[in-house]
């Protein structure tokens, strides 16, 4: 990476210093360079381990100054010339390419930093000691989105989503899978679930409405200190999970708006089941076709309104009645009562929670 990022400054130095530039790394190689036909080649330098970090030195028409650690250097840029100017050119460089190396490190390490935090593989004691080694502000509200792409093409998603969020000082983008994509927001303290869904919003927008890619967002809870992101993580996969199972039309899930799918999820599957036996005595849900369920689902739409139902699924109300009264023959829950209604309403989801058998987190 240090290639790249080195070749760039050289190659914007190359019109202003009229003179060969580059930077040897400590294979004693050329790895950038103004006069690309020597980036590969073998410099002949003493060993790094004699360098003198502080010192300027020429060798065949040459001047060179290291730069790195301050114990030995992990680089050194030359300058074409050994006069004053040449010397001048070298300390510049050498002080620009190592803040701008430093520069980059921090923000690399500081994704990993999170990255580490949010999948728990950095211990809980670690983490203010390596945010303050960072420089890591641990005092700001967060939020963790995971975007999770269902339909791609060739275009990268992960390329999309960092351009969305440039500020890589304070929102962080990474990818923990071929398809799952992290951004880590920073937010303003007490911000409401609907902004989060109107930024979430933004990104399925332009993964579908630009690049033809289809993806959902679970969202977790904004959490205060970044000890808690990884939680903020876990609860954005449930939300992701939760919705697979009950809000398949979604594209945006919020842990903070699952309602009763959670606790649903959160059930043993035995209990579920002991449920389900309990509630359909009379007869199996699966007794129930297409047609009757889709009436069911209209009902609940409806609010339990037998006029408005009728009305939207275009049959005669007593048609609607008589539907509803075989439904309570099957299953002897009669779906006008509205404790009734819950029940079966609750049965339901269960009975689509057992069916897709979801990943727990």
């Amino acid at each position: 990476m240090s290639n790249r990022l080195f070749q760039g400054v050289i190659h914007q130095m190359r019109d202003s210093i009229d003179r060969i530039v580059g930077v040897i790394d400590d294979s004693e190689t050329i790895i950038s360079c103004s006069d690309l036909t020597r980036v590969g080649e073998k410099a002949e330098l003493m060993s790094f381990e004699n360098l003198d970090p502080n010192e300027i030195f020429t060798r065949d028409g040459f001047t060179y100054k290291p730069f790195g650690s301050r114990i030995k250097p992990d680089y050194v840029v030359f300058v074409e010339g050994s006069d004053e100017l040449a010397a001048k050119f070298c300390n510049v460089l050498a002080i620009s390419l190592l803040t701008i190396k430093q520069y980059y490190d921090e923000k690399y390490d500081r994704n990993n930093f999170i990255k580490n935090i949010i999948l728990d593989n950095i211990l809980p004691g670690d983490i203010f000691v390596k945010a303050k080694e960072l420089h890591f502000n641990t005092d700001v509200s967060r939020a963790v989105l995971l975007i999770r792409v269902v339909a791609a093409n060739d275009i990268s998603s992960f390329d999309v989503i960092q351009n969305l969020f440039p500020d890589k000082q304070k929102d962080f983008v990474f990818n923990i899978s071929e398809s799952d994509i992290v951004l880590v927001k920073e937010i303003k303290t007490g911000i409401a679930v609907k902004d989060l869904e109107k930024l979430a919003r933004s990104i399925v927008d332009t993964l579908g409405g630009e690049f033809h890619t289809r993806a959902v967002v679970g969202i977790g809870t904004s959490v205060d200190g970044i000890k808690d992101l990884a939680k903020s993580f876990k609860e954005a996969q449930v939300a992701l999970e939760v919705g697979k199972v009950f809000d398949t039309e979604k594209s945006i899930v919020s842990y903070d708006n699952l309602g009763i799918a959670r606790l649903i999820y959160q059930l043993p599957t035995t209990l579920c089941e002991m449920f389900l036996r309990e509630v359909f005595k009379k007869g199996s849900i699966e007794s129930l076709d297409q047609e009757t369920l889709f009436t069911i689902q209209k009902f609940f739409e409806n609010n339990l309104n037998v006029s408005e139902t009728s009305r939207k699924l275009f049959v005669h109300r007593n048609t609607l009645v008589y539907r509803l009264e075989k439904i309570k023959k099957l299953t002897g829950l009669d779906l006008r009562e509205f404790d009734h209604a819950i029940i079966f309403k609750v049965a339901l989801m269960v009975k689509k929670y057992l069916t897709a058998n979801p990943i727990k987190y």
